[in-house]
């Protein structure tokens, strides 16, 4: 028997439940891990609420990201052996797998091997992050070391993937923080100029940064109303990427601005790469090569057991975190 968190209706943290459950064996192409760390997103909130992309389906597990060790392969995975550690790539939908738990079973496409001196709350905190910000800047945006960068919610795992990335391209990372308190952190994490947004006005404090110019790429988690600043302060057919909505408000779209400047705003999520597969492997190529050479380091900012999960996500939920909120097992 093992230990998993399932949820039997949606709704707040409450609703996630420690259950034993029966060993399970790995169907074809499946692959069954040992759990040691597993990172918590956004998105799995959403999905706990009803109000993900994907539709709900109940009884379900959650989670999209792990790292851990593999108990068994099923048939016709030739990639993988008992006792590689291996991480997820969120490469699934929860509708159908789940990783939060001690055991988790998951489609051997969304596994890679990682390095021995990665640790086990780092390697659970890879994929999500580090593949969003790289099909936004790189594989879709064709980032390139002249340009500049808005990273909104900075703070973020993802936005610290992404500084991290703009930074390694040679580019420049330009980060947005509601509040003074993580400033410094951010300056830490590489970024060439943090913009606190109670306190200044982003359109002008993101010109004076680009000499006038604007942002090339403005990498937006936040969405609603921002969405006007973002186009203002955006360069000549600039683009902006909206991957998440933070504020959960309408977002309006910004014609007579993005019509005077030529600018493309892109609905965008990991899964345009995640699911073409020569647009991974390159992403996981670019990835494990940052990892490798230092470039870069998932930020962990808080580990938490398992039997503590809910209060996990309700940490997610009230933005006090700079990186990723992990969680791990025993086993770990």
């Amino acid at each position: 028997m093992a230990r998993i968190i399932r949820f039997h209706e949606t709704g707040s943290s409450d609703v996630l439940k420690l259950e034993e459950a029966p060993e399970t064996s790995p169907g074809e192409g499946e692959v069954l891990i040992h759990v040691l760390a597993m990172g918590l997103n956004r998105a799995e909130v959403l999905y706990r609420q009803g109000l993900y992309l994907e539709r709900t389906r109940l009884p379900s597990r959650i989670g999209y990201e792990a790292s851990g060790l593999v108990k068994a392969v099923g048939e016709g995975v030739t990639d993988f052996k008992e006792g590689d550690y291996v991480s997820t790539i969120p490469a699934f939908s929860m509708r159908q797998y789940g990783v939060c738990g001690e055991e988790a079973l998951v489609p051997a496409r969304a596994l890679v091997k990682m390095p021995e001196s990665i640790k086990p709350e780092e390697a659970a905190s890879v994929w999500m992050q580090y593949l969003t910000a790289y099909g936004a800047l790189i594989d879709i945006g064709q980032l390139t070391a002249s340009q500049a960068v808005l990273i909104t919610a900075a703070s973020s795992s993802v936005g610290i993937a992404a500084i991290q990335m703009v930074k390694d391209l040679g580019a420049m990372p330009i980060a947005t923080t509601r509040t003074a308190a993580k400033k410094d952190a951010l300056l830490e994490a590489g970024a060439a100029h943090v913009i606190v947004t109670d306190e200044e006005n982003l359109v002008e404090r993101v010109r004076s940064c680009t000499d006038g110019k604007g942002a090339d790429i403005i990498f937006d988690a936040i969405a609603g109303s921002i969405v006007n600043e973002l186009a203002e302060a955006a360069a000549y057919e600039g683009t902006i990427f909206l991957y998440g909505a933070l504020s959960l408000e309408k977002t309006p779209f910004p014609f007579r601005t993005a019509l005077s400047k030529g600018l493309s705003i892109v609905g965008y999520t990991m899964m345009q790469i995640a699911k073409d597969e020569d647009r991974l492997e390159w992403g996981k190529a670019h990835i494990l090569s940052g990892l490798e050479r230092g470039a870069f380091l998932p930020v962990v900012d808080r580990v938490f057991p398992l039997a503590e999960l809910g209060a996990a996500y309700d940490y997610m939920e009230t933005n006090q975190q700079l990186g990723k909120i992990v969680v791990t097992t025993e086993l770990g």
